[in-house]
C-alpha cells in the first residue's frame, strides 16, 4: 500500500506524461513527399492556374486550344492541359495524376516521363481536333489518360479501386475507359466531355512507350546479343528446307513446327537457347555448332 508521498510522487510524473502526450502533435502523412518531382510540378503548376482563372477569367480563353485558331495560337496545344472548366473537372485530373503518375515517373525517369505526359496532352488535342474541329479543348485529361495507359501496360494487373470500393484491374479500367469514351465521342460527347482527348492520350502514349521500347539502348544491346551471324543464318535456312519429320514421334513434331512457326514470324533470333538446342537435334552433326553459339 502506498503512503501519501509516494501517491504524490506518481501523481506528479503521470501528470508530466499526460500533458506531453495531450500536446504531442498527431503524425500525419506528408502528401506531397509521396509525389515524385514532376508530379508535383505539374500538380501545383494545375492548381495555381485554375485559381488565377477565378481572378482574370480571360485567362481560360487565351490558355484554351481552339482547333480553328491553332496556327496563329501554337501554344495552346499544351497551354490547354493546365486550365479546367469546374472544380471537379480539376479534381479528378488532378487525382488520377496523383495515383498514377508516380509509379510511371519513378519507372520511366523525370524526363522520359513528362514527354510521356506532354505527347499525350498534344495527341489529345490533334485528335480532337480532326474529330471535333470546332470545340475547344481544355483540361489534363490527355496527359493523365497517357499517364493511365503506362501504368497499365507496366502493372496491368494492378487493382484500382473506383470510388474507393470497386476494384478493377487497371488494363481493365483502359478497355472501359476507351469503349465508354468511344461511345461518348462518336454519340456527340453530351455534358462537355472531351472524348476524342481522352482516345488521343491514350494513342499518343501507347506510341510513345513503343518507341521507346523499340529504340532503347537495351533493346539494341539485346538484338547485338541474340543476332545470329550471316554464315550461320545461310547454314540454318538450308538445313531447315531439308528437315524430314516423317520418324519423328509426334509431340516432336508438334514442337518442331511450333518453333519453325516462330522463325517465320520473328527470325532466328527469337530464339531461345532451349529451343536452339531442341531444334539442333535434326540438324546434320556438322551443323550442330552454329545452331547453340
Amino acid at each position: 500500500m502506498l503512503d501519501n508521498a509516494e501517491i504524490t510522487h506518481w501523481r506528479r510524473i503521470l501528470s508530466r506524461g499526460c500533458a506531453a502526450s495531450a500536446f504531442q502533435p498527431l503524425a500525419t502523412p506528408d502528401y506531397l513527399s509521396l509525389m515524385t518531382t514532376w508530379v508535383r510540378r505539374l500538380l501545383v503548376a494545375n492548381v495555381v492556374v485554375f485559381a488565377l482563372q477565378y481572378l482574370w477569367p480571360w485567362l481560360t480563353v487565351l490558355l484554351a486550344f481552339t482547333p480553328r485558331f491553332a496556327l496563329l495560337e501554337p501554344w495552346t496545344v499544351l497551354t490547354h492541359m493546365f486550365v479546367h472548366g469546374s472544380f471537379t473537372h480539376i479534381l479528378f485530373n488532378m487525382i488520377g495524376l496523383f495515383f498514377f503518375g508516380s509509379r510511371v515517373e519513378e519507372r520511366l525517369g523525370s524526363r522520359r516521363f513528362v514527354i510521356l505526359y506532354f505527347t499525350a496532352g498534344a495527341t489529345g488535342a490533334a485528335l480532337s481536333a480532326i474529330m471535333a474541329f470546332n470545340a475547344s479543348i481544355i483540361g489534363a485529361s490527355g496527359g493523365v489518360f497517357g499517364v493511365m495507359l503506362a501504368f497499365a501496360r507496366y502493372w496491368p494487373r494492378e487493382r484500382i479501386y473506383i470510388w474507393g470500393v470497386l476494384p478493377i484491374e487497371a488494363w481493365l479500367l483502359v478497355v472501359i475507359t476507351t469503349a465508354l469514351s468511344l461511345y461518348s465521342g462518336f454519340g456527340g460527347s453530351r455534358g462537355g466531355v472531351a472524348d476524342f482527348a481522352h482516345l488521343g492520350g491514350y494513342l499518343g502514349a501507347a506510341v510513345y512507350l513503343w518507341a521507346l521500347e523499340r529504340f532503347s539502348s537495351a533493346r539494341r544491346f539485346k538484338d547485338r546479343v541474340t543476332a545470329v551471324p550471316k554464315a550461320a543464318q545461310r547454314s540454318i535456312k538450308q538445313n531447315l528446307s531439308s528437315l524430314n519429320l516423317d520418324g519423328v514421334h509426334e509431340l516432336s513434331r508438334e514442337e518442331v513446327n511450333r518453333i519453325l512457326d516462330k522463325i517465320s514470324a520473328e527470325g532466328l533470333g527469337s530464339l531461345t537457347a532451349a529451343e536452339k538446342l531442341f531444334l539442333s537435334n535434326f540438324v546434320p552433326p556438322d551443323d550442330r555448332k552454329s545452331w547453340t553459339q
